[in-house]
C-alpha cells in the first residue's frame, strides 16, 4: 500500500511549533520546481527563502499538495504558490530549528527548467571541524558548536 507525502503534515507541524514558541517561521524554496510561482527577482541559484509568518502574509493555506499565500514584495502584492515538493526546508528565523526535507528528483519534464540542487543538514561542531574547512571559514564569523548547517550538494 502506498501512503501519502508526509512532508505537508510535518511543515504544519513545524509551523505550528515555530509560532507557539513566538519565532519567525521561514521556508526555502526549490523555484526550478514546475509550478512554483514567486518573483523571480529575488531567486539566487533556484531557491527562494520566504517568511510565512502570519505578519508577513495573508490568505495563506497549507495544502496537501500546495502552500498559497499573498505576501508583498518591493511594495507589489502577488500571490505566492509552492508545490509541497518544492518545500525544501521549513525553520525558525530566530534559531535555525526546524527541519530540511530530502529533495525528490526532479521529474524528466521539469529538467530543461533548471539545474537542481539538494541540501543536507550538516552538524559541525568545531572541536571536529576537518582544517580545509577552518581555514575557508576564518574570514568568516565562525559558527556556533552543534549548529546544523544547510550545505549544497551537486
Amino acid at each position: 500500500m502506498t501512503m501519502t507525502s508526509s512532508r505537508p503534515y510535518i511543515a504544519r507541524a513545524i509551523y505550528d511549533w515555530i509560532l507557539e514558541n513566538d519565532c519567525t517561521p521561514y521556508i526555502l524554496v526549490d523555484t526550478a520546481r514546475k509550478g512554483v510561482e514567486v518573483p523571480r527577482e529575488y531567486v539566487k541559484d533556484n531557491q527562494i527563502v520566504l517568511n510565512i509568518s502570519p505578519a508577513a502574509v495573508r490568505a495563506m493555506h497549507m495544502e496537501n499538495d500546495v502552500i498559497t499565500f499573498d505576501g508583498r514584495f518591493g511594495g507589489e502584492a502577488l500571490t505566492i504558490v509552492v508545490p509541497i515538493d518544492a518545500l525544501m526546508a521549513i525553520y525558525a528565523r530566530e534559531n535555525g530549528q526546524g527541519m530540511v526535507f530530502e529533495v525528490e528528483p526532479i521529474a524528466e519534464s521539469e529538467e530543461d527548467v533548471s539545474p537542481h540542487f539538494e541540501l543536507e543538514a550538516v552538524p559541525v561542531p568545531e572541536s571536529q571541524e576537518a582544517p580545509v574547512e577552518k581555514e575557508e571559514q576564518s574570514d568568516k564569523t565562525p559558527r556556533k558548536p552543534g549548529r546544523p548547517n544547510l550545505k549544497v550538494v551537486k
